[in-house]
């Protein structure tokens, strides 16, 4: 069955599974129960809404907008890409983000924790046979870290918050699309066109993003599949799980269908498993608690099985 991205409708795609392990192949099924408002009571995703929040919000994709240039960009990634700031587990990491809050979420104000293992067991009952899946919940917003001062704590607006690409024109379905017009590369010739230095249908892993903590995890999770195969040749995360990594806070495109252009034909296949996932990183945040001593031996058994002991970060 083909997902429509064109006009992507995220109730349809709540309704959506995965079968047989093959991420061409959806079916249909009832699964898991969207609801209707957000641990505020708003509707989820609705950067309008009075809220507590609101001026946080909208203060954090103000200075986002301005900042996240193509030559910052290039700039964090070449940094960061050293994975030179510590060695340390995926549990170990997991707890680090205790300490921390998400500035540009509207819809939730616990520490992180309670999202990743919210996301994870939304989707372990959904899809009990796609382990994978369920620790790319647990582990897409580890990137997150980069706040912690160990890794020089970063300011939020280069952490957290929708991702977009860079070196190309500012799509307008852009949360707060207005403040990018006080970004320089938004009145560079080089970058403010459709393209931008990119070619059509040249893929993503080609095109640079925002930086953040999407594609940190990204970069610290190919190394240590690099480390894997090259030394105990294990089973890896399959390649939907990194696109999901890299591109679950891309909501101009997997939300509002924008960028397509710049994707090419393995990225719209993952596309679909990206559908699938973010209605649980979405959907599956509330108060509500999950008993951690409880679920975490199923856990650290994911994560022996698709990373090292330790790794580079």
């Amino acid at each position: 069955m083909t997902i429509t991205i064109e006009q992507p409708q995220l109730d349809a795609v709540a309704e959506r599974k995965v079968a047989a392990g093959d991420p061409a192949e959806l079916v249909l099924d009832g699964g898991f129960v969207m609801p209707d408002a957000n641990a505020f009571g708003n509707t989820f995703r609705d950067y309008d809404a009075e809220s507590e929040r609101k001026k946080t919000v909208e203060e954090f994709y103000r200075v986002n907008h301005i900042n996240q240039t193509y030559d910052f960009v290039s700039r964090m990634r070449a940094e960061y890409g050293r994975l030179d700031k510590t060695e340390m587990s995926i549990w170990e990491c997991i707890e680090l983000l205790n300490e921390f809050i998400d500035d540009s979420d509207p819809d939730l104000d616990m520490p992180q924790i309670e999202h990743l293992l919210q996301t994870a067991e939304a989707i372990r009952k959904d899809y009990p046979d796609q382990d994978w899946l369920h620790l790319t919940g647990l582990i897409h917003d580890l990137g997150k870290v980069l706040l912690h001062p160990s890794f020089g704590a970063l300011p939020q607006w280069a952490v957290v918050g929708d991702t977009f690409p860079v070196g190309c024109a500012y799509d307008e379905c852009n949360v707060h699309f207005k403040y990018f017009k006080e970004n320089p590369d938004y009145h560079n010739t080089k970058f403010n066109t459709k393209n931008g230095v990119y070619s059509e249908g040249c893929g993503l892993d080609k095109v640079l993003m925002s930086w953040g903590h999407d594609d940190y995890m990204y970069l610290v999770s190919i190394f240590a599949f690099v480390d894997l195969v090259a030394k105990e040749n294990k089973t890896t995360l399959p390649s939907a799980g990194l696109f999901i990594i890299r591109y679950h806070s891309f909501y101009p495109l997997h939300k509002h269908g924008a960028y397509m252009n710049l994707m090419n034909d393995e990225d719209k296949e993952n596309l679909k498993w990206l559908h699938v996932f973010n209605k649980y990183d979405l959907y599956s945040k509330s108060n509500e608690r999950i008993d951690v001593e409880k679920v975490k031996p199923y856990y650290m058994s994911l994560i022996e099985k698709y990373f090292p002991a330790k790794l580079r970060w």
